[in-house]
Formats: structure tokens, sequence, C-alpha cells
């Protein structure tokens, strides 16, 4: 697939690796040229230096013949601009990253199709989400719907108590066949496994389940950890993704929203008349104290600076706080942010590769998630008419070792997918992948 990515920022040039991984030919359009420099070191990736805006530029980038341009420069007009020449030009797909919650409303959207965008993203909307979503199942790290929640992800940490430790997967889930969920990966010492019978549960691992919607809760008793019940909370930074999660929640939990930007914290008064606004430097433990962290239920750690969210958020678990969020954008941070401890890691790289990795894909995705903290990834396919999926029962699929399917949605109705199970056209199936397999399993369901 040729794709055009305008914009080699953090974003853009994360997206740039990951798609180079998967072997598709990337030109990358910036108009600064230490950027660019900083891109081309990656292997087979073209660099076109100039506005993404102009026609000279997209023409020299070759939009004309792009299966997939995405806009992520840090200007939201650019990248909107940008998009619609792109698609005008001849690109068959055309994506761009907004930071207006206005322009994602559904009658909006509609208003960007017609003009030639095929998709809008806004990555802080989609963290701030994930983290309400979060506050809503405490006992997990992560965790994400399909199908309108006919199947769910569950990802936790088991503690001491848990019932799992020292079990092996077959003692776990004696009468498999019988089962609600099914346990897809576990991740330990920062390599990610596709478990097998006799794998044994350790203390410390980060454990992967499918479930079906009755059976969540089953799952989570199995974390060993009780749910919280949040009623004050305290959000470190007021951008947009604190300033979402905020608004969202301040009508049902005691919300205090610290921010060190004296102009800044007049205006989120001003937008968050149910929020307690704190004008302070997060990083000064006196103050953290003095406002009350020691008595929160959970902190969520957001200012957009990796650094001060680690720290902020290890004082917070060091004074007993039971659920800790941290955003972290530095890539090569998330495996000490979760090593001390830290509950849940948000990154908006990891959130736009969600979000634009299924339009890469030559099957039908319906949904897709990149996990953090893994470079696994979790897939939603639907299984067309006489694809090979729909041939066999999965156990002769001869599906890739490399990743597991773990439910599958019929109609109204959610199976989880054991080895006997046969899927039929149009069923929507949920595959674990491991990265070796991604470019596999398409073909099943194609």
């Amino acid at each position: 697939m040729k794709i055009v990515i305008a914009g080699a920022g953090e974003v853009g040039t994360h997206l740039a690796k990951m798609l180079n991984n998967e072997h598709h030919d990337i030109i990358v359009i910036d108009d600064d040229q230490k950027r660019l420099e900083e891109v081309s070191v990656i292997s087979d990736i073209i660099t076109v230096e100039g506005d993404c805006t102009t026609f000279s530029i997209l023409n020299k980038a070759m939009v004309r013949k792009a299966d997939l341009f995405i806009a992520v420069c840090h200007d939201e007009n650019a990248n909107i601009l940008a998009s619609i020449i792109a698609k005008q030009l001849g690109a068959k797909k055309s994506i761009a990253r907004i930071d207006n919650i206005e322009y994602v409303y559904p009658a909006n959207k509609e208003i960007f199709i017609t003009m030639g965008i095929d998709y809008l993203f806004y990555p802080e909307q989609i963290a701030a989400m994930e983290v309400i979503t979060l506050l809503g199942h405490t006992r997990t790290t992560e965790y994400v719907d399909f199908s309108g929640g006919r199947l769910s992800l569950a990802v936790f940490k088991p503690t001491a108590s848990s019932i799992l430790i020292g079990r092996t997967l077959l003692e776990v889930t004696a009468n498999r066949e019988d089962l609600d969920f099914r346990t897809v990966a576990i991740t330990r010492d920062v390599e990610t496994i596709i478990p097998h019978a006799n794998d044994v549960f350790k203390e410390g691992d980060t454990i992967y389940v499918i479930s079906k919607e009755n059976s969540v809760e089953k799952v989570m008793e199995f974390s060993g950890e009780s749910e919280i019940d949040i009623k004050n909370m305290m959000i470190l930074g007021g951008s947009r993704i604190g300033t979402g999660i905020a608004k969202a929640l301040q009508k049902e939990v005691n919300v205090k929203l610290v921010d060190y930007n004296q102009e800044k914290a007049y205006k989120l008064a001003e937008l968050l008349d149910e929020t307690l606004i704190i004008n302070e430097d997060g990083r000064n433990t006196d103050a953290m104290l003095e406002e009350g962290l020691a008595n929160m239920d959970a902190f969520v750690a957001v200012t957009g600076r990796s650094e001060t969210n680690i720290l902020a958020a290890m004082l917070a678990k060091r004074l007993g706080v039971k659920k800790v969020i941290a955003e972290v954008e530095n890539l090569n941070y998330i495996d000490l942010a979760e090593s001390i401890g830290i509950d849940t890691i948000i990154n908006k790289k990891i959130i736009t590769a969600s979000s634009i990795f299924r339009f890469t894909m030559n099957t039908d995705v319906q949904a897709i998630k990149c996990l953090t903290g893994s470079e696994a990834e979790v897939l939603e396919f639907i299984a067309k008419p006489d694809s090979p999926a729909t041939k066999n029962k999965i156990r002769d699929m001869g599906f890739p070792k490399d990743a597991m399917i773990g439910g599958i949605v019929r109609g109204n109705q959610s199976f989880i997918g054991n080895g006997n199970f046969e899927i039929k056209p149009y069923d929507r199936v949920v595959v674990f992948s491991l990265p070796s397999a991604i470019s596999r399993i398409g073909k099943f369901f194609n």
C-alpha cells in the first residue's frame, strides 16, 4: 500500500515506523528539514520538504497514487485542508487528525465526508474516554468492548492473593468448552506470549482475557482485587484529556483538577463549574499533600510531560491512592512506568495507531486496538462468505500460532472461540495477535 503522511512530529514519526514495519511504501511531508532528517533514518522512507496544504508539494509526494493519505500536523486546519486536497488529487482514502470536539459529532462528520475526508480522529477525546471506561472497571489496566459490548477484552495484573497464581491455564479452565471467557495472552518480563495448557500464571504477569458480557465480573475476580468505588479523584493537568475527563465525571464524582498555569486555571474554572480548580505545580509534593492527594480514590496525570506524570503518579501510589493513571508519551518510558506500579498508561501515539491501522488492512476490520506495554493488537474482523475461516472448525483452520481467536459475535449472540467452534459468514470475530502474525491473519476472513 502507498501511504502519504503529512506531519513528521511525534505522531507522524511513530506512524511511519509502525507502517514501514508492515512493508508499506511510505512518503512523509513536513516543512521542517530537521524533523524529516530524523524520519529518514527509518529505512525505505521517502521525505518531501514543504507545506502539505499546497498543490505543488502534494503532487511532489505523489498523492494521486496514494492508497491512504494521513494528515497529523500540529495545525488542525492544515490537516483538514491537506486531506481535502489530497482526496481531490486522487488519494483513495484521506484521514485527518483534529482537535475540535464538534467535528466528530455524527451530523458534522457527514459534512467532512462530502468534502472528501473519509475519517476524522481526535486522540485526546479517545484517551479521555479510555480513562473514563477504566475508572468504571478499576481492576483492569485496559478494557475494550467489541460489537457493542457483547465481547470485551479485559487486561489485569493478578495480585498475590489471586486464585490464578501458581496454577496452569488447564487447571483454571477445566470444562473449557462451557467457558464464557478465554485467556488469549500473557505478558511477562516485557515478552508477550500466546498461552498453552501447561503455562503457569505468576505474580507480576499481565493477563489478557476475552469475555462474554455476562462474565466480565467473573473474570475480574481472578485479579484478586476488589472493585474501587471512586468518589474523590484528582486530575493533574488541564489538557484536553484532563478537561474531557473532568467534564464527563464532575456531576458524579468530586473532582479536583490541578494546573500550574494561572491563566488556564481561570479559564478552566469558567468551563468546569462543578470541578474544583487548583492553581499549583503538580511537582510540588507539599502542595499536592495539602490539596488532599492522599485522600483520593483515583489520580490521573495528563500534563503532556511524561516525566511530570510519572513522578506525580509515583507519589500518588506511595500515598496509597487506589487507582493511578498516567499519560506517558515517551514510548521508552512505558515499561519503566509499568514496572514502578502505575496502574494504567495512556499514550496518544498508540491511540492514533489504533485509529488508523485498520485502514491499512486488506480485510474488513471493524475495530483494532493497539495495546499499551505490548506490541500485540486486538482486531475485530467480519468473516466474508467462502472465506477460509468459514470452511473448517477453528482447530482445523491452520490459524497462526502467534495469534488466537478469542470470541465470535453472531447477531445478538456471543461465543468463545474454542477449537470445535465453526465460524459462519458475517460473524464478527475478535482476534488477539502478536506482530509476527498480523499480516497473515486477514486472509482467513477475506
